[in-house]
């Protein structure tokens, strides 16, 4: 009886403990409390924020919030909480929610708790915050979630990869930083990310480093493997050729040793040959692994307690570039309460969301039906002004084969043509050397091009000439170059 007693006055202590800090729902009294930055307003890339719930909705009033907008600006707006706080000894709830209405495709979607000092009628890039936090998108290699503390002057980036929503719905973001120096992060009320802040930040040293006096042993051996000094390069290995005469060719029947030169057989791969020699290896027994240095305590490293602590924080804001506009953010909250939070997040995004996906399927159904009648107008409007398209373009086949069927058949006849005038040429180069050596009347000139001998005559005989126009791709003679 007495523990349920304690426990009763422990709950009741804590919701009497329990802080909100700052709450924005974005009703009609808006304005009153944020205040836009004169950032980026002289050079005119300033973008400015717009009080609506957006093409597609839960509630049309209580989903309304902050919408970037136009395109490729700066947008920068902050609220103050009333006082400064801080965190100290208790936890803190950071969230709020996002909806990148425009499908976004490189732009920020993050807020920022700025400390007292900070100048929030210029608040911008520059301006020195406690805490950032949310998503981030920027093409196909960043879509993920920011978290990051400013420690020590220094912004620190969360080492984890907590990927981030991409749709088109609305979407929570909480983050929660607990006394005992961890975290969490929350989308939607799911964890997607919890830890120590020492392990996930590099807030401290490193608690260990490598012996800077430690030297590797004279006798460590690092080599995995060594040759073995029984494997012997056999006798003659390195006197087998690698190309030798081809043993199977053999003379053509009409090479003349006087008009074509010596013949002589070609090369061809010895198979004989085995490359150059490698000594094998085997596993080395000394091999005692890659040497480094123990790991000895840095002196550098100093434990802290505090990491989760920031005892200055007197604004929340929005400092964003968007390629594309359109992001709309609502339900600011930042609290002590982790419960206190998570039902937050439920009597608003959570009691909305069904009803806002409804309109959303609706709207792009809408969409799709649009897109469709346009495509099927503008397919009927280009058969109707192809006069007789179908005909023209099967007649115009017709004469494509008719052509291809021309070609084959001329291509054929070409090379019964050369088959003939190479047979023919064969009779012919005969009775030409008998004739030169007869008397002298005619030249013959051989080129040769490696294995290729091509035989050029000089002579006026038309069906040499015949024969060279087929052999150097020219047309005969009665045919048109295809």
């Amino acid at each position: 009886m007495k523990f349920i007693a304690l426990l009763a006055l422990v709950a009741v202590f804590a919701t009497v403990s329990a802080e909100v800090y700052f709450e924005e729902k974005f009703d009609d009294t808006w304005a009153s409390r944020w205040t836009p930055s004169d950032w980026k307003k002289a050079d005119g890339t300033a973008g400015e924020f717009t009080h609506t719930a957006g093409k597609w909705y839960g509630d049309a009033e209580a989903d309304k919030g902050l919408q970037t907008g136009p395109d490729a600006r700066f947008y920068s707006i902050s609220a103050d909480m009333g006082k400064t706080i801080s965190n100290e000894g208790k936890s803190l709830v950071l969230q709020f929610s996002a909806k990148h209405e425009q499908k976004m495709d490189c732009g920020g979607g993050y807020i920022k708790l700025m400390p007292s000092t900070a100048d929030m009628k210029t608040f911008g890039g520059d301006t020195p915050y406690s805490i950032m936090f949310g998503p981030d998108i920027c093409g196909y290699s960043t879509k993920r979630v920011h978290v990051i503390f400013t420690y020590e002057g220094k912004n620190l980036l969360i080492k984890q990869t907590i990927p981030c929503e991409t749709d088109e719905l609305t979407h929570v973001y909480t983050l929660v930083v607990h006394a005992n120096n961890t975290y969490a992060v929350l989308i939607d009320n799911v964890e997607k990310e919890a830890g120590n802040l020492e392990e996930h930040w590099d807030f401290l040293a490193a608690k260990t480093i490598k012996d800077p006096l430690a030297v590797k042993p004279a006798d460590w051996d690092e080599n995995a493997r060594i040759p073995d000094v029984t494997d012997v390069k056999p006798e003659g290995h390195d006197d087998i050729p690698e190309m030798i005469k081809d043993p199977e060719a053999a003379k053509p029947a009409d090479w003349d040793d006087e008009d074509d030169g010596e013949w002589e057989a070609p090369n061809v791969a010895n198979p004989d040959f085995k490359g150059a020699w490698t000594q094998k290896e085997i596993d080395n027994p000394a091999y005692k692994g890659m040497w480094e240095a123990a790991d000895v305590p840095n002196p550098e490293y100093k434990e802290s307690t505090t990491l989760y602590k920031f005892d200055d924080m007197r604004y929340v804001g929005f400092e964003l570039w968007q390629v594309k506009a359109g992001s709309i953010f609502d339900n600011v909250l930042v609290t002590d309460d982790v419960a206190y939070a998570a039902k937050f997040a439920e009597d608003t995004w959570g009691k909305n969301k069904a009803g806002e996906k409804e309109m959303f399927d609706a709207v792009e159904a809408e969409k799709k039906a649009v897109e469709d009648a346009e495509s099927k107008k503008l397919e009927e409007e280009a058969k109707a002004n192809q006069p007789a398209g179908g005909a023209a373009e099967d007649e115009e086949d017709e004469y494509d084969d008719a052509d291809a069927a021309k070609d084959d058949a001329a291509g054929e006849a070409d090379a019964d043509a050369k088959d003939e005038l190479k047979r023919r040429l064969s009779q012919e180069q005969q009775q030409q050397r008998q004739r030169a050596a007869a008397a002298g009347e005619h030249r013959i000139h051989h080129v040769m091009t490696g294995a290729d001998r091509r035989l050029v005559l000089m002579a006026e005989e038309p069906l040499i000439i015949a024969l060279a126009r087929l052999l150097q791709g020219a047309p005969m003679p009665g045919r048109a170059a295809g």
